[in-house]
């Protein structure tokens, strides 16, 4: 018995792939005691063993994957033994690893996280700093709806500081010009004071205002816009002529108060001209803006003219009209020569549509082409065409749809 206990130990001491303290053979299987007892006694036997079966319950991947490896450590005596732990100092030096790991791996993710957030932080920046340029920049004029322009010139502008011969012409006292004469004779005062400046500022709700020593009304008329069947013999005249277009008006006037009660008469005028012996349409206002807009050439708004030709038109003439002429200067073309439908033999009707607007274009170009003019009537302006039924002499407000009308082309 103690020889096999010897031959135990020495085996446990010198066997470098033992697990544990005891005596496994290569194969895995320990040996019993009573075998041990055998071997010692009788070491010619050659003993093999099986295969061992496999075990029901499957072992653990870890023990099956890795043999765990005895530590030969020194004992409180100084001399070596086996021990199935490692030693205090292996364990200690294990967690701090673990520890300093963990602590690495943290860094890097408030780093990641840092760079996260700055990235964030810089984006915000760029996108702040661009909208402080867009808005910077200087920007183009806003653009509003055609109803709200007419709001605000309706509601607004008016009631904002203008300039006094302005504010003069809008309250009827008289044209602009005449205004200006006006101003600078001293015959205008502003809070008291002769004003000898049209371009003084002026409110007409605040500022008491006289001209001639009569007060002006603190209320300007409404804005009025008027289509006129002009008669022949008629001049477009703002004066207290007799056969003036204005005066057309005279009994509309007349009972103003019981149309427009507590508001000034406005004072009318025509938008541009049609010589003494043209008929047909013109428009009548006393919107200063709107008849300078509408009357200047560079607006370029289309007018169509039916002219009677006394004789025939040959081609050489159209052909003739269509080249232009020259006026005050400028080179005129009409936009359309185009004759129509015979109803007179002895009579030629052309249509011509002009968009210069300069004095008696039409009939320079006529007689520039050697005809001569019969009668002249205008009966278009932009898109709004003279009414069939109104008759010579009269007159019809216009509405919203005919003033956009006016403005516009075909």
């Amino acid at each position: 018995m103690a020889l096999a206990n010897a031959a135990t130990a020495a085996a446990v001491s010198f066997h470098p792939l033992l697990s544990r303290p005891s005596c496994v053979l290569r194969i895995g299987r320990r040996l019993p005691p009573l075998l041990l007892r055998a071997t010692s006694s009788a070491p010619d036997f050659n003993i093999t063993f099986a295969e061992p079966a496999p075990s029901k319950k499957a072992s653990s991947p870890a023990t099956s994957a890795q043999p765990l490896v005895p530590w030969i450590v020194r004992g409180e005596d100084g001399k070596p033994r086996l021990s199935t732990s490692p030693p205090p100092e292996v364990l200690q030096a294990i967690a701090l690893a673990e520890a300093e790991a963990k602590k690495a791996a943290r860094k890097e993710s408030l780093k990641g996280q840092k760079g996260a957030v700055a990235a964030a932080t810089a984006a915000a920046s760029s996108a702040s700093v661009k909208a402080k340029e867009r808005k910077a920049a200087p920007a183009g004029p806003p653009k509003f709806s055609k109803a709200a322009r007419r709001f605000y010139n309706e509601n607004i502008k008016e009631t904002e500081p203008q300039r006094l011969a302005k504010v003069l012409a809008a309250a009827g006292v008289a044209s602009r010009r005449t205004s200006e004469e006006l101003i600078f004779q001293g015959k205008v005062t502003v809070n008291g004071s002769v004003c000898t400046s049209p371009q003084t500022k002026v409110d007409i709700a605040k500022d008491s205002i006289y001209v001639n020593g009569n007060r002006i009304s603190k209320k300007l008329p409404p804005k009025l816009y008027f289509a006129v069947n002009k008669p022949k013999g008629y001049i477009c005249s703002c004066g207290e002529e007799s056969k003036s277009v204005v005066s057309l008006f005279s009994d509309y006037l007349k009972g103003w108060n019981k149309i427009q009660p507590g508001l000034p008469k406005p004072r009318l005028f025509t938008v541009g001209r049609l010589d003494v012996a043209t008929t047909g349409l013109i428009i009548v206002t006393n919107d200063g803006e709107f008849a300078q807009k509408l009357a200047h050439p560079s607006s370029n708004v289309k007018k169509e003219y039916v002219v009677t030709i006394d004789g025939a038109v040959h081609k050489k003439h159209l052909i003739a009209i269509s080249e232009g002429t020259k006026i005050d200067g400028v080179m005129c073309v009409p936009d359309l020569v185009e004759p129509l439908a015979e109803t007179d033999t002895r009579k030629t009707r052309l249509k011509i549509v002009v968009h210069e607007g300069r004095n008696h274009e039409v009939r320079e170009l006529v007689q520039n082409a050697g005809l001569k003019v019969y009668a002249l009537k205008r009966v278009r302006v932009g898109r709004f065409r003279l009414p069939a039924d109104l008759g010579i002499g009269k007159f019809v407000e216009l509405k919203q749809a005919d003033i956009k009308a006016l403005e516009g082309n075909n």
